[in-house]
């Protein structure tokens, strides 16, 4: 509270003394938000409830019986989505502001206890056989539509996971049989795919003001997964002679980042494709000085390090500056 500002106000007679020892009074005894303690409260409550359940079921699966503990998960799930459904706000493309904290927490626990019934169905009586890829893909399908029916941002990551899950689980089988059981990195294409994919839905969902808010969460998977994917392509065909394709890769998606964290003032982007960007540098010139077999290569890496290190502190410092400047 700016009290030079409301000391002036009363010199200049514009409020009175008594308002003036009430704003001081006010100022030397603060409001204390509880806002944050009841959220965190709150998330540990129902990440405890299903801890709990879980730990319950396990140790009394004898004596309850699998049809019992199905339709116990089964009336929590169904219980919380009618909560949210009686108390949601219609549709928008907008972000839909929360009616309340409880809302957002039993929506995910609604979705969780989801998870629990599907995977218990699947482990218990195989409804889905040996088709994991379907296993994963009907509760993907149901968490998006949830995350965006509910404007959810913590249901769209569980969406997001259990997307990378699905092609993990419907990719593998088909690339190992494409390549081979001896394969040694199946998933970098289908990952690199998926990174890609979240960085196209982040830019769509801008480009066209649909759930623009979900943006950052695409992109924060995206940013890290295509990255990922690309070092371990690297590193996976490091001995090969076009092994540096990958880290041409790195720099183009560095480059597109870097203009649109500029462009949205994103430091977090900013700082995570710098940190990528000088990751592959310092690979390309760490491999270039270690085929120069010589104890001079060997000075010249350590003194590489601490030279850019300090030169990427200082780069960072003034994009900083930048940022706030545009």
């Amino acid at each position: 509270m700016n009290m030079d500002l409301y000391k002036k106000l009363h010199t200049e007679g514009l409020i009175s003394a008594q308002t003036l020892e009430k704003v001081v009074e006010k100022d030397k005894n603060p409001l204390f938000s509880l806002h944050w303690e009841l959220k965190t409260l709150l998330y540990l409550g129902v990440t405890l409830l299903s801890t709990g359940l879980g730990i319950l079921i396990y140790k009394n699966i004898d004596t309850i019986g699998h049809q019992f503990i199905l339709l116990f998960i089964a009336a929590i799930c169904i219980g919380s989505f009618l909560y949210c459904i009686k108390n949601r706000k219609p549709f928008s493309r907008e972000k839909v502001k929360s009616s309340s904290s409880f809302y957002d927490y039993i929506l995910l626990l609604g979705c969780l206890s989801m998870l629990s019934f599907l995977g218990y169905l699947q482990f218990q009586y195989h409804v889905f056989g040996d088709n994991y890829g379907l296993a994963t893909f009907i509760p993907m399908l149901v968490l998006f539509y949830v995350a965006y029916e509910f404007d959810h941002i913590g249901v769209l990551s569980m969406g997001i996971t259990n997307l990378a899950i699905w092609l993990g689980a419907a990719i593998t089988p088909f690339a190992m049989l494409s390549n081979g059981l001896y394969s040694s990195n199946p998933l970098i294409i289908p990952y690199l795919f998926l990174g890609l994919l979240l960085l196209t839905a982040a830019y769509l969902s801008e480009q066209y003001n649909f759930k623009k808010h979900f943006k950052f969460t695409y992109q924060n998977f995206g940013v890290n997964i295509s990255f990922i994917a690309l070092f371990t392509g690297y590193f996976s065909f490091y001995e090969h002679p076009l092994s540096f394709l990958w880290l041409i890769t790195v720099f183009i998606l560095a480059f597109i980042l870097y203009r649109d964290a500029l462009k949205n003032k994103s430091f977090y982007f900013l700082l995570l494709v710098i940190l990528y960007a000088y990751v592959a540098i310092s690979t390309l010139v760490v491999r270039v000085l270690f085929n120069i077999d010589s104890e001079a290569a060997f000075v010249t890496v350590l003194l590489y390090f601490i030279g850019s290190a300090i030169g990427l502190i200082m780069a960072l410092i003034r994009l900083n500056k930048k940022i706030k400047e545009i």
